[in-house]
């Protein structure tokens, strides 16, 4: 799909070096938008920019440790293991990462807002922010604290013309599972993408590229997406 609107504007894209994160990347850079990625893994970000340059697109790759940015990271396991550990990680990234982002590009998107240009904060929740799942209690919470964040960034944004959409996908092929070192519950998860199969980082860029290319008094504000299996 051709999204026509996008061209000439600048996205900012935190965990770009993978997975929904380089999809999106890829995507909005095919569409005439300038992408400044941002990630831990350097090689992997030079990598996307240069392949996104061959193709025409403009592309800058800015290497930024995972706990200064909302890329997001899943660690399961019981609450009674008392992975403390892995809680900090995930508040450090899912919540307190995002919250970073957030306040250090606040100022540009009110004053493109305020200069009568479209200006959008999308964020990446999960299903898991109001759908329990057993094990991941710690993950679901800081999702669901991003949820929260969005819905009341709008009260704050909207009226100074920046939208703000929080999209909230079900299951879905990245690297988030790789980093599940519970055997069991890797396993699990494994099991259920081969029972309902799962989304493509393709899938949530495009996703992304049509809640940013709508008119610009439009805010989708909200977008579930899941396998359409996955209950």
């Amino acid at each position: 799909m051709t999204y026509t609107t996008l061209a000439g504007r600048t996205a900012v894209i935190t965990g770009a070096a993978s997975g929904m994160g380089s999809a999106t990347a890829r995507l909005l850079a095919a569409q005439g938008v300038r992408v400044a990625l941002l990630a831990r893994r350097a090689e992997r970000l030079q990598e996307l920019a240069a392949a996104i340059e061959e193709a025409g697109g403009e592309a800058l790759a800015v290497a930024t440790d995972v706990t200064d940015n909302a890329a997001g990271v899943m660690l399961p396991n019981p609450v009674d293991e008392g992975r403390t550990d892995e809680w900090q990680r995930m508040i450090d990234t899912n919540v307190t990462g995002a919250l970073r982002i957030i306040r250090a590009f606040t100022a540009d998107l009110v004053a493109a807002a305020a200069e009568g240009r479209t200006a959008d904060l999308v964020n990446i929740s999960s299903i898991g922010a109001h759908i329990m799942f057993p094990n991941y209690a710690v993950y679901g919470a800081t999702k669901a604290a991003l949820t929260y964040l969005s819905s009341s960034l709008r009260t704050e944004f909207g009226p100074r013309d920046v939208r703000v959409t929080n999209i909230e996908p079900g299951l879905t092929d990245t690297e988030l599972a790789g980093h599940v070192d519970n055997a069991e519950l890797s396993s699990q998860l494994d099991g259920m993408f081969d029972a309902l199969g799962g989304l493509a980082g393709e899938e949530i860029a495009d996703l992304i590229a049509y809640a940013t290319s709508r008119a610009r008094h439009i805010n989708l504000r909200q977008l579930i997406v899941q396998p359409t299996r996955q209950a």
